[in-house]
């Protein structure tokens, strides 16, 4: 999973390179020490051969260069009033790590690896400046192969990614794609094993949310457009020459996202429930396949979906089914994939929900719907028939969860999509009709009061729903 590093990244490196430093000047001003000059000339615009031999020959006094060592500081430290020296150091350190195989684990021998680098995330009020940013670079690589290379992981590593979050998180929110991009390519290079994965997971609210802002404007989603657009049942998808992406969104930022999104879907069978609680994680990715421009995001997004699918697979199928996804995997095939991977997954969910929606009624597809928490107008909705034959079972199954279900849905205001309100307020109504003396125990719920309230709401198809409704109440109000 290496990938090359961002172009602003690169060419920050490049031209801190090439600046000159004034190392004599900073030995007379003690800002180093002798010592640390030799060891820095041993490596410093050397050919990556003769850099590696030397490191590899000798790496102690280059881990006490960067590290710290018995009565010596690091030199990140001793030149903490010199920001020229430090971005040079950790620009070395960088190149170090990359170009000395085993340099990094001869880091993690250290007691406290992570020490020098942890103070400069926050050596600036600005999380742009080269000093936090190249600083975050390092401890990624370290905090990588500590997962990759090592079979350790302790609380230190812990405090240590949890402060490489917090960083990360504020440079995902930058206004440049360039920095985005470095912060998710951060993430991605951190998040290779189960702890640090749930690390990202609990401080979710500022490390994730803002990637799926990026793969929400990607799809062409607003705040205002999100859900009724997610949940409006469309199956089409584009052709690769037709697709695209909004938002400003790069096709590069957006695969990466993807790819941090994918590596946390591992832990699927823990989080897969709640991410698409709190971010429509099945509604949004049906959604973007619709749209996806090339194989390799198209790759990413569908073994996604199989890693939260195949682990929640009673509680997420329903949500999978009431988006469509099963007509949206049948339009995908008969486009001309070559990737094999893809290939392969495509098929495994194609079979996968196959198998469940084979052995769905009618009625199993309304109350997925309902379970789903977000209604259309499906066939069911204004089916005479089908209310006829399943409105007690509806009222009765497994002690009424569906009319609960019904009366959490219009609780909710659903400023962003209307329809929903409308559709709840046609059912209420169907079973009010169809079994009418069982209307006590949805008054019970508060659906009654609910509806009624709805007869004023601003959305006309609202405000006529729910008028209906009432009007089957009224029937037997003089009765009741």
């Amino acid at each position: 999973m290496s990938l090359d590093p961002p172009p602003y990244l690169s060419s920050l490196q490049t031209n801190i390179r090439t600046r000159p430093i004034p190392w004599e000047g900073a030995v007379r001003a003690r800002t180093i020490t002798d010592h640390d000059l030799k060891r820095i000339k041993g490596v410093d615009k050397v050919r990556k051969e003769q850099r590696r031999q030397t490191v590899e020959s000798d790496p102690e006094p280059y881990r006490s260069l960067l590290l710290g060592g018995q009565n010596e500081k690091s030199v990140l430290e001793s030149a903490a009033k010199r920001p020229e020296i430090i971005n040079y150091i950790l620009v070395l350190a960088n190149d170090l790590i990359n170009d000395v195989p085993d340099f990094g684990t001869e880091l993690l021998k250290h007691s406290d690896p992570y020490k020098p680098f942890l103070p400069l995330l926050t050596h600036s009020s600005n999380p742009e400046e080269s000093i936090p940013l190249l600083s975050s670079t390092v401890l990624s690589s370290l905090l990588s192969i500590q997962q990759t290379r090592t079979s350790s992981w302790t609380p230190k590593s812990s405090e240590a990614l949890k402060k490489l979050f917090n960083y990360l998180a504020k440079l995902t929110q930058s206004h440049d794609s360039g920095l985005q991009d470095i912060a998710v390519l951060e993430y991605s290079s951190v998040i290779r094993g189960n702890e640090s994965r749930k690390l990202f997971w609990e401080q979710r609210k500022e490390t994730l949310e803002p990637l799926m802002d990026v793969l929400r404007s990607a799809g062409g989603l607003t705040a205002e457009t999100a859900s009724s657009t997610l949940f409006s049942g469309s199956t089409s998808v584009r052709n690769a020459a037709d697709a695209g992406i909004s938002g400003g969104v790069s096709l590069q930022l957006l695969y990466h996202v993807l790819l941090v999104v994918w590596q946390l879907s591992y832990e699927g069978e823990d989080i897969g429930e709640a991410f698409d609680k709190e971010q429509d994680i099945i509604a949004l990715y049906t959604h973007l396949l619709r749209l996806s421009p090339k194989e390799k995001t198209t790759r990413l997004l569908l073994s996604t979906l199989y890693n939260i699918l195949s682990t929640n697979k009673s509680s997420l199928l329903p949500v999978a089914t009431s988006v469509r996804l099963p007509a949206v995997l049948a339009n995908l095939k008969t486009r001309h994939l070559s990737d094999e991977d893809l290939l392969e997954d495509l098929n495994h969910l194609d079979e996968m929900l196959s198998d469940y929606t084979s052995a769905q009624t009618t009625f199993d597809e309304y109350a997925s719907e309902v379970q789903a928490g977000h209604l259309r107008w499906s066939p069911p909705h204004k089916d005479a028939s089908f209310w006829s034959e399943n409105a007690d079972r509806i009222l009765s199954e497994n002690k009424g969860e569906l009319p609960k279900k019904l009366a959490e849905i219009l609780s909710k205001s659903w400023d962003e999509d209307k329809q929903v309100l409308a559709v709840a307020c046609n059912d209420v109504g169907w079973l009010v009709k169809t079994v009418p003396e069982k209307r006590t125990a949805l008054e019970k719920l508060g659906l009654k009061p609910r509806v009624m309230d709805l007869m004023a709401d601003a959305n006309e198809t609202v405000r006529w729903e729910a008028l209906k409704a009432v009007g089957e109440w009224m029937r037997y109000s003089f009765g009741s």
